[in-house]
């Protein structure tokens, strides 16, 4: 079995409507689905990613209105690494992320940045040879969009820990890295693939909350997610059963370095119960919640898409 790269990557806001302007107007992704938490359904679940809401491409947002700052420390994601198509584009979105108040850093492959609560992407050009996952936007060239996920950065104080599952269960294969990193691994399957990547842990000690990254998710053929399930725990990492998100199955577990895992089916996909055009367009609530929407909508702050203004220009 072959994990094909991220499947999405999920973290935590404050402000859902900041968190749609600057996902969805400033980086351009496409808000694809507007949901709920479905453990919590008070709360909502935003998912922005290619235009067609393809795995790999997607990044999530559970809003916990007025949550404090978090912040990112061992056993946490804390940086998302975006694919970019060259130094073209690195100017590009130089520019574009400096007019929005991103305050951007330039280096000669990259461009590193925060989000408006603080967690920390980077646009890297990278020659990677899997198919480029962009949204449409009028303000960006297609060319220079963004290409879906390159990798992800994790703290660790101990590497060496998590070294067995990676390796010997998810078949992640180490890779060089950096000095300023205490390992490397890619994770690749037929058709797609991507980095994980870990740092030393800061003294500081992690909080969760908003502009942190709540867990990161792999993708995996629909039909081995059982026994992806299986061979986790028969590794030690007490998975949990298989879970029906109705967009996607999946099973969770940590990996020894303390970061949370998913491993989550390539489909159905967004498209089970909205149109491919009409996608985020309305608040989507899975089955075993529809009935309760007149009770769950109220509840929810109602948001602008910068999509709306121009879809209909």
């Amino acid at each position: 079995m072959k994990l094909e790269g991220i499947h999405h990557i999920t973290a935590i806001t404050a402000d859902a409507q900041q968190n749609v302007d600057f996902y969805a107007g400033a980086l351009g992704l496409r808000l694809v689905k507007k949901s709920v938490n479905q453990d919590h359904t008070s709360v909502y679940h935003l998912f922005y990613a290619d235009e067609t809401g393809d795995p790999g491409s997607d990044i999530t947002f559970f809003e916990y209105p007025g949550a404090s700052r978090g912040r990112a420390g061992a056993g946490m994601v804390h940086r998302i690494i975006w694919r970019v198509s060259g130094p073209e584009a690195l100017e590009f979105w130089a520019d574009r992320l400096q007019t929005r108040g991103a305050d951007p850093t330039r280096y000669e492959d990259s461009v590193v940045f925060d989000d408006p609560e603080g967690l920390t992407h980077e646009l890297r050009s990278t020659d990677a040879p899997d198919e480029p996952l962009t949204a449409n936007h009028p303000e960006i060239p297609a060319e220079l969009a963004i290409q879906g996920f390159h990798a992800a950065r994790a703290y660790t104080t101990d590497s060496a820990r998590s070294e067995g599952l990676l390796q010997n269960t998810l078949n992640f294969k180490p890779v060089p890295h950096g000095p300023s990193q205490s390992a490397a691994y890619e994770v690749r399957g037929d058709k797609r693939g991507g980095f994980y990547l870990y740092d030393p842990a800061p003294d500081t000690h992690p909080l969760q909350g908003a502009g942190t990254v709540h867990h990161i998710a792999y993708a995996a053929q629909p039909d081995e997610i059982e026994q992806w399930q299986r061979t986790v725990t028969e590794a030690g990492a007490r998975a949990t059963e298989v879970i029906d998100r109705h967009y996607f199955r999946s099973v969770y577990f940590r990996e020894p370095s303390g970061v949370l895992f998913e491993i989550a089916t390539i489909g159905p996909g967004f498209t089970v119960d909205e149109p491919l055009d009409h996608l985020g367009e309305k608040l989507s609530l899975t089955p075993q919640y529809e009935h309760l929407r007149d009770q769950i909508e109220p509840t929810l702050t109602p948001l602008h898409n910068p999509r709306d203004s121009w879809s209909q220009a």
